[in-house]
């Protein structure tokens, strides 16, 4: 643990200024009880922003000043902070002030219905035939989910899970667009009643688009990349990592406050609610910059609280094996497409050479050997081409071994129609890697989300094409009912402009 943790904190350090904003920096000061420096990143950043409002509130909260955090949260709700953002937390501060006679005139002002349901809904986990729904609620109750004459079984929101519940809906029909309702303690949530679509019927061929990309920063004249994304209309979103910058593992608060800021944006709730949303997450939303965590589950202790605070944010399919061994690899299908998710953080050890662990890389080669799909997309969210990153051990090229272990046993099992996505560069690449014992690999990078940080576009052997001018994020387009199958590479820019686009058929991956 000691020699892990001065080499990322460094490097963050270099960052901090170049990609982060003063309102998370005043957070993590906050959390480590280094007020004088919060209030001087605080000074230094937009008075009258309400997100710097916040901040400083929740300054004078960690101080004990309840009179003046008062008087700023006031301030921040006339300056346009939502009072949700109030009412979600980070409870760990703000819990004296939910129970203060000043917050209890503004919840009566805003209408205590109002507050029922905080953030989501989310929707993840669909197949063919179901879907999981994610929300954080006011307080505790009992969620469920109706979808006509269907209702969910019941999950309850707590203080231990932030709130937060996920609950499932089965017995749907294949590629079928459903409006559904979120119901709280048996009453329907007065709003706009959102659609998505189940998935084509697996192992069936068909035409369908998955966006993904990673490096969301938040900033937030950039929000409306949300938008953007939404009105590409994929059947499916892929948060492949760095998705929020906290950079503070061994505070909740600081994790607490990175998730709920993006949640609450209207952009990002429009999207999620009718996009099914699947997430990894890489070092930023894990540890620290490139940071190397080792290959024990509770070591640094830091692990497993920050594996527990992820998934009470997301509503993936599955969190690699669960508490016994916690990580966030899982599978899902679309139609007849595979997609496979790995964990390039919580194992990672650079003295034992490998990035997965052995627990997940037995698992992918077992879930690549079993593969029936037409197209198997193996994502991670450190690039695999080699050189990406000159000199860094973080991408592939810091567990070469091993990369070269997977890619060996995809020729040795002779797997055909695997391609690769990543993320973690800020820009939107597509590049191959040459196999002399096999296809050629293709992989599709994009991570500038909504980065204000970009990375050149580093020129190597296999590079197709790259963009780094404006955020970006990646859109695959599967047509696997062609003659011969195919998949459509679009780099398309936050204001919905096609950059850039190759198409790979089927055939060039056997």
């Amino acid at each position: 643990m000691n020699h892990w943790i001065p080499t990322c904190l460094l490097i963050t350090t270099a960052l901090a200024s170049a990609q982060h904003d003063p309102q998370r920096n005043a957070t993590q000061a906050i959390a480590s009880g280094d007020f004088a420096k919060a209030e001087k990143i605080l000074s230094a950043a937009g008075a009258e922003d309400p997100e710097t409002l916040f901040v400083r509130m929740m300054l004078e909260l960690a101080r004990g000043q309840l009179g003046e955090a008062q008087a700023t949260a006031r301030e921040a709700l006339d300056a346009g902070l939502p009072l949700p953002r109030l009412a979600a937390g980070p409870r760990e501060l703000l819990g004296t002030l939910q129970e203060s006679d000043a917050y209890g005139q503004w919840v009566a002002e805003y209408g205590e219905d109002k507050l029922k349901l905080l953030h989501g809904p989310m929707v993840g986990a669909v197949t063919d035939s179901s879907a999981s729904f994610w929300v954080r609620t006011g307080d505790r109750c009992q969620v469920q989910i109706g979808i006509g004459d269907k209702l969910s079984v019941a999950a309850t929101s707590t203080p231990e899970s932030d709130f937060t519940a996920v609950v499932r809906v089965d017995g749907l029909r294949p590629s079928t667009v459903y409006e559904y309702r979120v119901i709280l303690d048996g009453e329907p949530v007065d709003m706009d009643a959102p659609k998505f679509s189940t998935f084509p019927k697996r192992g069936e061929p068909g035409k369908f688009s998955v966006a993904f990309g990673g490096g969301a920063g938040f900033v937030p004249e950039w929000e409306y990349m949300w938008d953007t994304i939404r009105k590409s209309e994929p059947t499916a979103l892929l948060m492949m990592g760095d998705n929020v910058y906290i950079d503070q593992p061994q505070f909740s608060l600081c994790q607490h406050y990175c998730y709920q800021r993006r949640q609450e944006r209207t952009e990002w709730r429009r999207l999620v609610a009718g996009t099914p949303t699947y997430s990894i997450y890489d070092d930023h939303d894990f540890g620290t910059n490139d940071c190397v965590p080792g290959p024990e589950v509770g070591v640094p202790e830091w692990k497993l609280p920050v594996w527990r605070i992820f998934k009470q944010n997301w509503v993936n399919p599955a969190y690699g094996g669960g508490e016994a061994q916690p990580g966030c690899w899982y599978d899902f299908h679309i139609g007849d497409a595979h997609f496979i998710m790995l964990d390039g953080r919580y194992y990672r050890d650079l003295e034992g050479g490998s990035m997965l662990g052995p627990v997940q890389k037995a698992w992918l080669k077992k879930t690549l050997k079993d593969s029936d799909g037409t197209f198997k997309v193996l994502a991670s969210p450190v690039p695999w081409a080699a050189n990406i990153k000159p000199g860094s051990r973080d991408p592939w090229d810091g567990f070469a071994a091993e990369r070269e272990e997977i890619f060996s046993f995809i020729e040795s099992e002779k797997i055909q129609g695997i391609f690769l996505i990543s993320a973690d560069r800020h820009r939107t690449d597509l590049r191959t890697t040459e196999r002399p014992g096999g296809y050629t690999l293709f992989e599709f990078e994009s991570s500038k989300l909504t980065n204000r940080h970009t990375h050149k576009v580093v020129k190597t052997p296999g590079l197709i094409w790259g963009y780094n001018k404006k955020c970006s994020f990646g859109l695959m387009r599967f047509d696997t009912s062609a003659a011969d199958p195919q998949v459509s590479f679009d780099c398309i820019t936050i204001d919905g402009e096609v950059v850039h686009s190759y198409t790979l058929p089927l055939s060039k991956l056997k």
